[in-house]
This record gives C-alpha cells, structure tokens and sequence, in this order.
C-alpha cells in the first residue's frame, strides 16, 4: 500500500510509490483520490488476492464514508464479522478487508486488539477528513511514513518512497554504523534521515488542522510481564489453534519445512488441518557444506516430510551470487546483511512458479522460546566465569583464539563457536547478550570507522541496552527473550522475510508471531525454556505429541547459507573491486587499513569474518543504490 495526506502533488507521489512496489500485489492496483475544501488524501494499493478473490474486494476499498488501504491478513475476520453482523452491519463481499473497515467504523482502535493477523492498513474518514495509519503488535508487516509539509507520505516499502521523493533525503549515518554492528537496523533506526517506521502495536491519526495524536495499543514489554505474572497456558492448544488460524485462505498455502524443530511444528500441525498441504525444503552444494561445516537439514525435512505423508518440494541452493547480490539489496530495502534472504526468496520464487501464494513459517520460535544458540551461551558465561582467572587469560583465551576456523577446504565449527564465545564470556548480562550476536565491540567498531563516528557507535550500543533493560522481568531467559522480540525479531527475521516473499509475489505467515503464543510464551519460567543444556525445552515436550523424536532431538542448525564458501570463493573479486575501492571507504565511512586486515583475517582462516565481509558488501552495494535514487550522502 501507499498513501499521500494533504500533499499537493500526492497523486503523482503515489502513482510513482505503487508502480515502484508492483510485486507486493501483481493482481490488481488501485488509487482513489479523495479532496474537498481542506483535506487532501490519495490512498494506493497493489492486492495479492488472498481472500475473497472477486474484484469486489479489491482496494482501495470505499465503504459509506471510509476508505480503507490495507496490507496483511486478519485471520479470525470470520467471527469478527459474526459479531458485526449482530450489530446490524450489512457486507457486500466476503473479505477481511471489509470487516477491517466495519471494525473501524464501529469500534474505533479498541478494534485493533481484537485483530488476529498481521496488518497495516491506513484508513481516512470523510466525515472528519483525518487519516490513520495503523501497524499491527509484533511488526509482521512494515509501515514506512515521512512527515513532509502539511501532512504525511507512507508506504509498505522504503523503496517506494525514495524512488518518488529520494531528492529531498539523505542517508543517516547513525543508521549505517547501526548496521554495521547488528547487520540490520533496529526499529528505532532509519535508514534515510525523514522515513521512519511505525512503532509495532501503535496507530497514529493525521488530522486537517495539522495536528497529530497517536498511541499504543499493545506493548511487548507490559505484556510480556502481564504474562509473566498470570497463569500458563496448555502450549499444545495455543499452537493448534494458532497453526490453524493462519491457514485461512481463498489460495492454495503451503509451507516451508527446513526440518528443524519450529518449521516441523508448524507444517504437522498445518498437515492435521489440511491433508493436501505440500512442503518446500533447501539444499546446499556438497562442497559449501563441507566449507562452512554445516548441517544436512535436507536430511530432516525428508524426513518429516515422509513421517506427515506430504509432498517436500527441494531446492538446490547454488546461485550466481555475485549477480543475486545487487537484487536483494534492492529487494531488503534497508542495509540489512543477513544472507538467510536468499532462502527465502528462492523458496518463494519456486513456491509461485507452481501456483503457492501462501507459505507458513516457523519463525519466532527461537526468540520467544529461547533456542538461540547465544541464548545457552549468555547463560553459561558466569559457570566459564568460576575457572581460576589464570586459566581462562593464560590458557584457555589464547589456545583458541591461535586456532584456525578452516583447514583447508573444511570449516571448523567447534572453533568458530569457541572464538565467538571468548568475546563475551567476561562480560555482565546485557553487554554479554550484545556481544553474543553483534558483529564488533565497541572497540573493533571504531577502529573500522571514520573517528568522527565515534559518537554514533556509543549511541547505537546505549540503545541496546536501554532496550535490554525496559523490562521488570527478573529472569534472565525471558529478558533474552523479550529484548530479541523487540529488537532482533521485528529488525531483521520479520523484516527480510515480508520483502523477500513479497519480492516473488507470496505472503508468508509466521504462526508463533502472534500475541496469543507470545502471552503463552512469556507465561513460562525461563528454567522451562532452557533446561540444563536443553533450549527450547517446553515447545520440545509439546512437540512430542506431533513430531518423531528425532527431529526434536537433533542438533540445532540455523536456517543459514554456505556464507565462508561464498565469501572465500565466489565474492572475492567483488570484494576487492567493489568493497575495497568503493564509496564507504573513499568517502571515509570505512576505514582501508582495518578493513583490509578483516579481510586478510578472514582469507587466511586465522578468524572467521564472513558475516562481516558479506554486511559490508551489502552496505556498499545499498549507499550505492541510494545514492543513484538521488538520496543525498550521509
């Protein structure tokens, strides 16, 4: 969706917005321009049909005095349309997209906690002539908005703002040096100076005098705690209830199945619901799995598939790189550097070739049941503590940091882990937590960029850990938990997943992203979700009513790429070219002789720095797109 408010040339600014982004809704386009005397308002829209897939409920969508552009699904649409009816509202069409309308119209924002879906809409009444925009709790679908003038320009994606007013911005450079140490940006960070996100579980209402109210209607942190406080909830019938809401579609759905524990889940409990439903799994090239000692989730999700009786579609990973790059910089939007995208979007191109516009996700579970592998590690900092002090500097620090991540063509992951723990394993809880999944120290970060940066660099860790620490939760599992629900989840997993699906023309629903299974979740002692060396403990024991043991059992791999193979092998000559006589480090951004280390660190195999080279690629590649869209330089 797209929209100008109270904007003298908004027609043309959301004509060029929705052209921009026709991928996110190649079935029909839309734009209804609405001015009177005092208000301004052109409100656009691209629809992937979904539900109800008759035009008549195409958008924009224009009802008795409210116009309504909406991007996501509400999956209980149904009994809220049953409760309208009750009232006396009358529909034309059998979508969610009226019941958001009616919903509105009768119910104000107290409307929004009764949505169970994923939505951002914006909605103007023509009585009042006041437009509202609204994101929903957990940040599942993007808001872009830019105060400009009078009133207001947004839109589902970046891009589609900066291809129609990219003159008029500029790059941030707190945003680039937040990239380079999280390799996404925080909800809180915008990448060009004027756009920012709405705030998840917020609405705010532009109004024709010029003034602005606003609010939250749902908080992860106080409902984190209310959860915390109150009882617990049967995890079995949440994620059954959850599963099975989502596959409410008019389109045939299907899901991924990576054949670990949260995308196994969510396709058992789809197939219980629906006995047709078909699965998409990926492979890796032999040899890259060899180089980054990775998993055969192949293996697994073969595995499931045949124990559920349901068709697994297989992807062989092995992409001309080097050309992919440039599109999913362009398709992230933001300066995000995580290559798990690249999964995703192939996964969705492939499921769209055949006729999918639907795909279920097992994403969430980690963050909101503690199986992140920094998780355990944060944790057992203060055991490794408790070795004599001479032990851990003068012996054990140095064997392993002198140890190679690779010999020759095979990676070492047991030392890869190792070094990455060493950065952390003397720190205190929330630096410690930082550290476990940022890609510098404060240090490292300001040795690689322009001095005058330095400031921004303390700015970026201060909001970490304002963040962290936003929280009465007094257990150190569950502040983990909330901290990467707010931060790493909506900054990076919920952000790549909407534009690369998006991107191939599908919509993927991420069942544990729900309020519902955030309250069971938070309900939950931390000792429940890691249990000794165990994580995600309390969804496994759910999970044995519905998955075979050796899928809950198996090791803990992560829905990654053959990163060190590409960075080593297929992106050098980029790297040298691109990277290091780029615009980052001609224009001061990027320090040459530190980069330059990186790098030779990371060709030798003395240190493992593929994350790094590759989010620095990707931030060289994006302030170069920027810049050509006319975004000023930061």
């Amino acid at each position: 969706m797209a929209g100008a408010y109270q904007q003298p040339d908004g027609k043309v600014v959301v004509s060029t917005m929705v052209d921009r982004i026709d991928h996110r809704g190649p079935d029909a386009c839309g734009i209804v321009e609405l001015v009177d005397p005092d208000t301004s308002v052109v409100l656009g829209h691209r629809r992937l049909s979904i539900i109800d897939l008759t035009t008549a409920a195409d958008q924009p969508f224009v009802k008795d005095g409210l116009t309504l552009s909406y991007n996501g699904e509400i999956y209980n649409f149904r009994e809220l349309r049953a409760d309208l009816e009750r009232l006396g509202v009358r529909f034309s069409t059998r979508s969610d997209t009226e019941v958001v309308l009616e919903a509105w119209r009768a119910w104000g924002t107290a409307a929004l906690r009764r949505f169970r879906g994923m939505f951002a809409f914006a909605i103007h009444s023509a009585a009042t002539g006041s437009l509202t925009l609204v994101r929903d709790p957990l940040g599942i679908k993007p808001l872009y908005v830019m105060p400009r003038g009078a009133g207001v320009v947004f839109a589902s994606e970046l891009k589609a703002i900066v291809s129609a007013v990219g003159r008029e911005l500029r790059v941030d450079p707190a945003a680039m040096v937040a990239s380079t140490l999280y390799y996404w940006l925080p909800q809180e960070y915008n990448a060009v100076e004027g756009v920012h996100k709405l705030a998840p579980g917020s609405w705010r209402t532009y109004h024709r005098d010029g003034s602005v109210t606003e609010g939250r209607y749902w908080d992860a942190a106080e409902e984190a705690a209310r959860a915390a406080a109150g009882p617990r909830a049967d995890l079995r019938e949440v994620l059954e209830a959850s599963v099975e809401a989502h596959l409410v579609s008019d389109a045939p759905v299907a899901s991924f199945l990576s054949g670990g524990l949260d995308s196994s889940i969510v396709t058992a409990l789809a197939r219980r619901a629906n006995a047709d439903i078909e699965a998409y799994t990926i492979a890796f090239r032999a040899q890259d799995q060899r180089l980054e000692a990775m998993p055969d989730d192949a293996r697994y999700a073969r595995m499931m598939a045949a124990h559920l009786g349901i068709r697994l579609h297989e992807i062989e990973i092995s992409p001309n790189v080097v050309d992919l790059l440039p599109r999913v910089v362009d398709i992230l939007d933001e300066p995000i550097g995580d290559p798990a995208a690249i999964n995703t979007l192939l996964m969705c191109d492939a499921a769209r070739q055949a006729g999918v516009k639907v795909l279920l996700s097992g994403m969430g579970a980690d963050e909101l049941f503690g199986g992140y592998r920094k998780h355990h590690a944060t944790l057992i900092t203060a055991r490794y503590r408790r070795l004599p002090h001479a032990l851990r500097t003068g012996v054990v620090a140095p064997t392993v940091r002198a140890l190679p991540v690779a010999v020759g063509h095979r990676g070492i992951r047991t030392v890869r882990w190792a070094q990455r723990f060493l950065t952390f394993a003397e720190l205190p809880e929330e630096e410690a937590f930082r550290r476990s999944y940022t890609l510098y120290d404060r240090d490292e970060l300001t040795d690689l960029l322009d001095p005058a940066l330095a400031g921004h660099v303390g700015d970026v860790i201060d909001h970490h850990r304002a963040v962290y620490e936003d929280t009465t939760l007094t257990d150190q599992v569950d502040r983990m938990c909330l901290a990467d629900t707010r931060m790493f989840m909506v900054g990076l997993n919920l952000t790549y997943t909407d534009r690369a699906s998006m991107a191939a023309s599908t919509e993927v629903r991420v069942p544990f992203v729900d309020p519902v299974v955030f309250a069971a979740a938070f309900a939950l002692p931390g000792s429940e979700k890691i249990r000794g060396r165990v994580q995600k403990a309390a969804l496994k024991d759910a999970a044995r009513a519905w998955l075979p043991d050796a899928v809950i059992d198996r090791p803990k791999a992560s829905f990654g790429v053959p990163l060190r193979a590409w960075v080593t092998n297929d992106l050098r000559e980029l790297v040298d070219d691109t990277l290091l006589d780029g615009e980052l480090v001609g224009s001061g951004f990027l320090r040459r002789g530190p980069l330059e280390r990186l790098i030779a660190d990371q060709r030798s195999g003395r240190r493992d720095e593929s994350k790094q080279v590759w989010q620095l690629l990707c931030l060289e590649q994006w302030y170069r797109s920027a810049r050509a869209a006319g975004v000023g330089a930061a």
